[in-house]
């Protein structure tokens, strides 16, 4: 089951409007779709898509390919393509099976195609294609525009759909499906209902009307096998039980989860076994809000399943529940297994065994020698931390991180610093509550604070954060660190000031405060910088897709608010992108921008630049230019695709020159987390970035070959840490550019906290020539939950 996307659809003049799909066809059509085959409650073990061919004439399916794209698509989202043979005879059905999942009892009718596709249970698109190329589109728009596309399917909340709105009521035990008259409006919303999926194959027969109820397979005669929890866990991540039925299962209800998507409850077993790799606790997944409490004794008669969240393929490690539970309450208000103390002590140092980049699910638990193979032990338990200091701010989504290892790499604000790929910190926990918010608010915490007293509660593997989080039954008290946003020293008259701030998505509909407290954050915290590289600009509609690209009113409308604030009133240079072509949230059109205080620094004015005309070098010495300024660094360049292409502009301070380069490389979406039960994991997004890096570093170590004492600066949201690869490779280990952050006390190397870790993702990166800097990372937004970026500014004071 993947994550659940965000629906959108195409506005014009404020009114919504269908999307304009070719004409419906006449013959292949999709008929149903199912994505939560193997997922919790499912019957079927596959995913699936059923193909129809509304006409009477035979359909030659060697030229199709069935394609999905996710719910919501990011700007590196990929279409995932299945290929198709044989024939779609007139008036039958065409089974093409997908990836199988953990669960589910039934297998599907043979399929006439099979792929490997892991579709999402809620959320998702599907398309038949004319040809083997995967589909580029990700809005309606561009697949509606794309001839290739024969049908297409949008279900739950997909952004890509046919029509008014996606087909509703997709889920882990419904299936969307056509109409038995096959009929095709163009609007998956009115076409389309859930309901028991049933799959249909060429060799289930030619009719066009499905059968009224799923095929079944013949009752068991097998009888549950008798197990205790930790029989079910065993001493790998994987059940040795795993899509078996188990009976009259004993525990102690630990903790319930009453609402979302994965309704049940925690129990653990009184009577352990003396096997300190096997969990005394498990998930029960009921799907309904559960009828037990903590405290009571239960016995359970279910089906042990493998859960992984976000698929199979995502990487995740796999989480043993027990599905199609019958719970049988032998008594109440029992007392709860003891806790086990997660603390430095009980907390392994090592985070988790190597497999050489393969999957350790397999091999036996070390729970005294990694961390990870600790807390996996501990799956389903009762632990308990007391008075941890936060090391990742309460987030919307109502979680925070804590550190059970307060001695490890500490920051000097109070969090845990990332210093490498080896050193993941193992004492980090994520904290969740099972409390109604009702009942007690969640705590609101800032890096530093100390979650005071005890919380406690089952250990579960998130399902959408994809790590180890205690589900938190009690909860301590937030004793504040006192921890303060940072002003940064204020420029010397002869020092030019040049700033980077990646401004999260800022779009004219975001509310007022927020370019408020951005203005407040540059005027009064970064002392108005002379040059402000800014990141993720979007366009004047934000992420409304309708080709707007212009982004004008953003940028003016910041500029008014750092007025208003009490700073200058900057002036801006951008190249608007080609439309859809930059990445980050679809419709918005991320980009970098340039202010600059015209009353302190110049800016060179050269025309050419645009967003498809590479910017070059010409001249030498104090002659060295840009051909064009504002420009864009190697901007058709394949590194680029879907990403956000380098700005370049050529500044003056009091005469001289000094350039600048604005930067938003490609994110890290698609590498397999850091919990991940492939180890080491593998970092695929990794190869775009140093390809990237390589092509400005060779622009900028051509523009320090024209002129040696050329001043250059590079700088913003590099997506990466100092030590990696693609930094490494920009930097030309420090003998292109010197990466300024590390030149600060490593304890203070970070601009940004992910999962409770410290980390550095946003860079200012200078010419090795240029000796009088002074670099500040300025604190006012990662560490804090009341935060306006999830991102640090930083700004540097030179003397070109």
């Amino acid at each position: 089951m993947l994550p659940i996307g965000i629906a959108g659809a195409v506005v014009l003049a404020g009114v919504t409007v269908h999307s304009a799909f070719a004409t419906p066809s006449s013959d292949g059509l999709i008929a149903e779709v199912y994505g939560g085959g193997g997922n919790s409650g499912a019957t079927y073990t596959n995913d699936f898509v059923e193909l129809a061919n509304a006409g009477a004439a035979p359909l030659d399916m060697s030229g199709y390919t069935v394609q999905y794209l996710s719910g919501s698509p990011s700007g590196t989202s990929k279409w995932q393509v299945t290929t198709l043979g044989g024939t779609l005879s007139g008036g039958g059905r065409y089974l093409v099976a997908e990836a199988a999942g953990t669960g589910g009892t039934t297998a599907l009718p043979t399929p006439d195609a099979t792929g490997t596709i892991a579709m999402s249970g809620t959320s998702g698109t599907i398309a038949l294609v004319s040809g083997a190329d995967p589909l580029t589109c990700l809005t309606a728009a561009d697949c509606a525009a794309d001839p290739r596309v024969k049908d297409l399917v949008g279900y739950g909340t997909a952004v890509v759909h046919e029509g008014s709105g996606a087909a509703a009521g997709a889920s882990n035990t419904d299936s969307v499906t056509r109409a038995a008259n096959l009929a095709d409006t163009d609007d998956n919303a009115a076409d389309f209902t859930a309901g028991a999926p049933t799959p249909q194959s060429s060799g289930s027969g030619t009719g066009t009307t499905p059968p009224t109820t799923p095929p079944t397979t013949p009752p068991t005669t097998t009888p549950p096998a008798a197990a205790r929890i930790h029989d079910i866990q065993g001493d790998t991540r994987v059940s040795p039980l795993d899509g078996k039925a188990v009976g009259d299962v004993p525990g102690i209800v630990t903790g319930v989860r009453s609402t979302g998507s994965s309704k049940g409850f925690w129990m653990q077993d009184p009577n352990p076994d003396d096997n300190p790799r096997t969990s005394e606790g498990i998930y029960v997944f009921t799907s309904s809000t559960p009828t037990v409490a903590v405290g009571d004794s239960v016995t359970v008669t279910a089906t042990v399943s493998q859960y992984y969240p976000g698929g199979a393929t995502a990487g995740g490690q796999a989480v043993t529940e027990l599905t199609k539970p019958t719970v049988t309450k032998v008594s109440s208000g029992n007392p709860l297994p003891a806790p086990v103390v997660l603390n430095a002590n009980s907390v392994p140092d090592a985070f988790v065994p190597s497999a050489g980049g393969g999957s350790i699910e397999n091999v036996p638990l070390r729970p005294s020698e990694y961390a990870l193979d600790l807390y996996a032990s501990l799956e389903g338990m009762n632990v308990q931390i007391a008075n941890t200091r936060v090391v990742g701010a309460t987030d919307p989504y109502s979680e925070l991180w804590v550190t059970v290892k307060p001695d490890q790499n500490p920051t000097k604000r109070g969090g845990t610093l990332y210093t490498g790929y080896d050193q993941p910190n193992s004492g980090r926990l994520m904290v969740q509550s099972l409390i109604p918010a009702a009942t007690q608010a969640f705590p609101v915490a800032n890096v530093g604070d100390t979650l005071t007293g005890t919380t406690a509660g089952p250990l579960d593997y998130n399902q959408f954060a994809g790590t180890y989080a205690i589900q938190a039954r009690t909860i301590g008290a937030v004793k504040s660190g006192g921890l303060q946003p940072e002003v940064t020293d204020k420029a010397k008259d002869n020092q030019a000031s040049v700033a980077t701030y990646n401004v999260e998505n800022l779009a004219p509909d975001n509310p007022q405060s927020k370019f408020d407290r951005l203005a407040k954050g540059l005027v009064t915290n970064l002392r108005s910088p002379d040059i402000v590289a800014l990141e993720e600009i979007q366009d004047n509609n934000g992420a409304t897709d309708d080709g707007t690209v212009a982004a004008d009113k953003t940028l003016n409308k910041l500029v008014d608010a750092i007025a208003a604030a009490g700073g200058p009133h900057y002036q801006w240079r951008e190249i608007d992108p080609v439309n859809d072509k930059d990445g980050g949230q679809p419709g918005g059109n991320i980009r970098q921008a340039f202010l600059f205080n015209a009353d302190r620094v110049g800016f060179v004015d050269r025309p050419g630049g645009d967003s498809t005309t590479a910017v070059g070098i010409t001249g030498t010495g104090d002659q060295t230019a840009l051909t064009a300024s504002p420009g864009r660094i190697a901007p058709n360049d394949p590194a680029w695709n879907t990403s956000r292409k380098p700005l370049a502009g050529e500044f003056t301070f009091r005469g001289k020159k000094l350039f600048v380069i604005a930067n938003h490389f490609d994110s890290k979406g698609g590498d397999q987390g850091i919990d991940s039960r492939f180890q080491p994991p593998v970092r695929s997004s990794e190869v775009q970035r140093v390809r990237q890096a390589v092509i400005e570093h060779d622009f900028v170590e051509q523009l320090e070959k024209a002129d040696p004492k050329a001043n250059v600066v590079v700088l913003g949201d590099l997506n990466d840490y100092q030590f990696s690869p693609a930094v490494l490779s920009l930097t030309g280990n420090g003998k292109v550019l010197t990466d300024l952050v590390n030149t600060l006390p490593v304890k203070e190397r970070y601009s940004y906290v992910y999962e409770g870790n410290s980390q550095v993702l946003d860079h200012i990166l200078v010419s090795p020539n240029m000796k009088h800097v002074e670099y500040d990372v300025v604190h006012i937004n990662a560490e804090f939950a009341d935060q306006t970026s999830d991102h640090e500014p930083q700004v540097v004071r030179l003397q070109p």
